[in-house]
């Protein structure tokens, strides 16, 4: 039996991993998953006793405390220290354990906030990070050198993937603490319903951002995780170790928010409110490398979005 654990399962992110590989045909018998009652993993005892039992052969770090700019904004320690714990935890363990293979999902808010556009991988460590969420950013270079260190001095093949910002099935729809995208459709959705006649939104609406739907990311996940050793060969390079995962396509907040209200069906006026933080002014990767792998997104913003709300919809119908 080939044993696959999956960090993080019931996030949005790890429950797409999750899908795709049962899709791709593996059963519950061959993936381990564990929710947060069962296995903390800041716990660096609960995690040793985990991968002592279990001794699974690959594992996707997909577990992660996430949240848009207000949350990192207002819980800046718990970001650092729970991002930072997790990782090393699950890391070193699955080293202890034998593990040989590895995948740590990061983000793009790694790079600089000036950072050339399109972002490259070399952008890593070349300028100060946005300020909103630099100790999220500094946990997630934290994974990706943990990785590469085990690499180079243990042989291991640790591969870090750095994808956009995500969206889609899973989301959470926090009022305050969720992402742009789920805000957005939670916002324009209640806003429908009270027939409100304005919808206000944090910022100027300038900044660019892309977005990646969570089924294309779990399948690049995938992909890279078995692609051949020979073919991710830059696994132990310094400033090259990480490869990132994004659409190729990006748009301004003020367009996501029109396309979105669309898609809602509502029909009221958006206001911006700039006296409220943009963040970066654009973070779009470069997705070179991804794509010379024979990897692409397929799910186009527009149909993302649908679907999104029709997730929304069927798990926060109480709204």
């Amino acid at each position: 039996m080939h044993k696959v654990y999956i960090a993080g399962h019931r996030g949005m992110a790890g429950s797409a991993i999750l899908r795709h590989l049962q899709t791709a045909g593996l059963g519950m018998q061959d993936l381990v998953v564990r929710t947060h009652r069962e296995l903390d993993l800041t716990s660096q005892a609960a995690v040793r006793a985990f991968f002592q039992r279990e001794e699974p052969d690959e594992v996707y770090l997909a577990a992660a405390k996430v949240g848009g700019i207000h949350a990192n904004n207002t819980y800046p320690a718990e970001f650092i220290y729970q991002n930072l714990m997790v990782e090393a935890n699950v890391i070193h363990e699955a080293w202890q354990a034998g593990v040989q293979k590895l995948l740590f999902l990061g983000s793009s808010c790694i790079y600089p906030r000036c950072a050339p556009q399109p972002m490259s991988e070399s952008a890593l460590l070349t300028g100060p990070l946005e300020s909103t969420n630099e100790p999220y950013a500094i946990a997630k270079i934290a994974g990706i050198k943990l990785c590469e260190s085990y690499n180079r001095q243990y042989g291991t093949d640790y591969r870090s993937v750095m994808p956009t910002n995500l969206y889609g099935i899973g989301d959470t729809y926090h009022p305050k603490n969720s992402h742009v995208i789920p805000a957005l459709i939670r916002r324009f959705h209640e806003a429908k319903i009270d027939a409100s006649p304005v919808v206000s939104i944090w910022g100027t609406g300038t900044p660019r951002r892309e977005f990646l739907y969570i089924d294309d990311m779990a399948a690049a996940c995938v992909c890279i995780m078995n692609l051949d050793k020979a073919t991710y060969s830059s696994h132990t390079s310094p400033m090259q170790s990480h490869i990132n995962v994004g659409s190729g396509e990006d748009i301004t907040i003020k367009e996501l928010a029109q396309t979105i209200a669309k898609v809602v069906g509502y029909e009221g006026a958006i206001e911006f409110d700039p006296a409220q933080p943009d963040g970066a002014p654009r973070k779009l990767m470069d997705n070179t490398r991804l794509n010379n792998l024979g990897w692409q997104a397929i799910v186009s913003l527009d149909d993302g979005l649908r679907l999104a709300y029709n997730d929304f919809l069927k798990t926060h119908n109480n709204i």
